[in-house]
């Protein structure tokens, strides 16, 4: 232990000498209680209950925190067992030194219980998952882990730790531990395999690219009950995939930084690459029209007539989804459309094609921008 609390009984009338000096004195017993907090991703609440032998009067009770990175000013203490009869006087921090000092009255000798509470800097905590899927990639078990790293400066002999979901665990964890703890585990959880061409990334084209193009694939999770979750938000984290190969083992698939992902929403993990289904994109119209000129003749404004055509081939045996995603820059209106769209923002929509096995498809789209200077 870098850290401890010591007391003694001062009379009133000590309280007034300039004699008064900061005596080390007997250190109190252990904590009788230990939590860590790890709701916030940027801080680490510690709450730890104590035992004050106090003596009838004020007494004076010194907390200090060598080696240990507390912030000060977080630094709080609750009277647990009579409120109503013991009182903080006072609080004072020696200059020079990592310690405070409070002065507490007490009407009578107690077995005062307290807790102190403060924000502890430098224990990282990182969210991990493993999510092995079925053969049919239909539904995964899901698993997540959370790994506690402790640079603190304290050693915590037995304490709970507590996230904002998952088990609560009682562990102890020394000054530059690492440990990790299982938080969660939800088995045949729905999944829904999509491809995803972004026409912002990916080549129109795939003939005129040297080597094979892939389209993306990803598993996605719905964060509801619906799936089995939906009781917490599902914190951010390395998460790795892997398949049931049908034999009575998995086989690696993937890897992916999952974001936070709050209840109702849904989580997209990558797995790679596929090369089952390739999609041309060719813009067969581009023409101006309502053309506007200055007074010198020079072209300022005109509007557009484009039209897109995408031509989307699926060589599985099996049905695909896939998600195209255009972007149109500046004013825009839709002339006509082959299939339904949405809206992500003002200059993004996304084509939702539910492909049958061995199927070709065409999506055409046919649009004016407005006002292109």
């Amino acid at each position: 232990m870098k850290r401890t609390i010591i007391i003694v009984a001062i009379a009133a009338a000590l309280l007034n000498s300039v004699s008064l000096a900061r005596t080390k004195f007997v250190a109190l017993p252990e904590r009788a209680e230990t939590i860590i907090r790890l709701d916030n991703p940027l801080y680490t609440l510690v709450e730890e209950e104590r035992t004050l032998p106090l003596q009838k009067g004020t007494n004076q009770v010194d907390f200090s925190w060598t080696g240990v990175s507390i912030d000060p000013d977080s630094i709080r203490i609750k009277i647990l067992s009579h409120p109503e009869l013991v009182k903080l006087v006072s609080v004072s921090y020696p200059p020079g030194e990592n310690a405070l000092v409070w002065q507490i009255y007490s009407p009578e000798a107690f077995e005062e219980k307290i807790r102190i509470s403060y924000l502890l800097k430098n224990i990282d905590r990182i969210i991990t998952y493993k999510a092995v899927a079925d053969k049919n990639e239909s539904r995964v078990n899901l698993q997540s882990y959370l790994v506690l790293r402790n640079f603190s400066g304290e050693d915590f002999s037995s304490a709970k730790i507590l996230l904002d979901y998952g088990e609560t665990f009682e562990k102890s964890v020394a000054h530059e531990e690492t440990r990790q703890m299982l938080l969660l585990t939800k088995n045949n959880v729905p999944i829904e395999k999509k491809f995803t061409f972004d026409a912002r990334i990916l080549p129109w084209d795939p003939e005129k690219v040297s080597g094979n193009v892939g389209i993306p694939v990803s598993y996605e999770i719905k964060n509801d009950r619906k799936s089995g979750l939906g009781e917490f938000g599902l914190w951010g984290g390395k998460a790795r995939i892997f398949q049931d190969d049908g034999h009575g083992s998995t086989i690696f698939v993937g890897e992916d930084n999952a974001g936070y992902t709050p209840v109702g929403e849904k989580c997209s993990l990558y797995v790679g690459d596929s090369r089952d289904i390739v999609v041309t994109q060719r813009k067969i119209k581009d023409s101006k029209i309502n053309v506007r000129r200055n007074n010198s003749g020079s072209v300022v404004l005109y509007d557009t007539d484009e039209i897109i055509r995408i031509v989307i081939e699926n060589f599985k045996d099996a049905p695909a989804n896939l998600t195209l995603i255009q972007e149109i820059p500046g004013e825009w209106d839709m002339e006509e459309t082959s299939h339904q769209y949405e809206k992500e923002d003002a200059n993004l929509i996304k084509f939702h094609i539910n492909l049958a096995p061995k199927a070709k498809e065409t999506v055409t789209f046919h649009y004016h921008r407005r006002n292109v200077r």
